[in-house]
């Protein structure tokens, strides 16, 4: 059954509102990655704080700069989020420079520094200015660990954690978003042609029924599962010495 997201939108504005009275923070700041789940949180934090802010980061993949970056400004520019553009990529190399000094570096790791660059960037910004950072992860993406471990997984709240990847597209058709941002290709823009349902050998319709029906081919269940199992580090957080 779909949901009714006249009543969603309320409820995580209220959310929103509340986390934010809370902090003692004034304003919110995110991620803009010119995605789905970015283009939704921003929406929704728009609503719920005027003093928004939105962070365009692209860093070296060339997607980042194009069809990403012109997705992130049409959004903003439609819900009236005020945003703000950095290149991180000069930092990027910079990081590899260095640390290739220190070890040597594989695909993982490379990988992960863009993700993390930008969760330095945003928690600088809302350091510096008295915000709340925003997550943009989903259920889908959370259940699989899909998500960088203090990277885009670090925030101060998230106001979508509990939806499918298939219940952000509905979100986000409610709500009017652009064509562009529903039907493209998911992708963290991490590198040159990179999409997330390849990436993962597996398509989010897979993991969507699988998380709500317990339903999946038995190829998809092993990737799905898999995943799950071996990610579970990060949705546990940092273990403790308990005495």
């Amino acid at each position: 059954m779909m949901r009714d997201y006249q009543r969603e939108f309320a409820n995580r504005v209220r959310f929103i509102k509340e986390v934010l009275q809370k902090s003692g923070a004034s304003g919110l700041v995110f991620g803009n990655s010119g995605g789905k789940d970015s283009a939704l949180v921003g929406i929704l934090c728009q609503a719920a704080c005027a003093n928004t802010l939105g962070i365009i980061m692209p860093c070296s993949a060339q997607r980042n700069f194009g069809l990403d970056k012109a997705d992130g400004l049409m959004v903003a520019e439609l819900f009236g989020i005020e945003t703000r553009v950095i290149d991180l990529t000069a930092q990027r190399e910079l990081a590899l420079e260095n640390l290739q000094k220190l070890t040597t570096l594989n695909d993982t790791a490379i990988t992960n520094i863009a993700p993390r660059l930008r969760m330095i960037t945003l928690y600088a910004v809302a350091a510096s200015e008295g915000r709340l950072v925003a997550g943009t992860g989903n259920k889908s993406e959370i259940y699989m660990g899909y998500f960088t471990k203090w990277g885009d997984g670090a925030y101060d709240f998230n106001p979508i954690a509990d939806l499918t990847v298939r219940e952000i597209y509905e979100f986000l058709e409610y709500l009017g978003a652009p064509s562009s941002i529903v039907e493209k290709a998911p992708s963290g823009g991490l590198f040159e042609g990179q999409t997330d349902e390849a990436e993962m050998g597996v398509t989010y319709q897979a993991i969507d029924d699988y998380i709500t029906r317990g339903r999946a081919q038995e190829s998809d269940r092993e990737i799905i599962e898999r995943f799950h199992a071996r990610s579970e580090h990060k949705r546990t957080g940092p273990t403790l010495y308990k005495g």
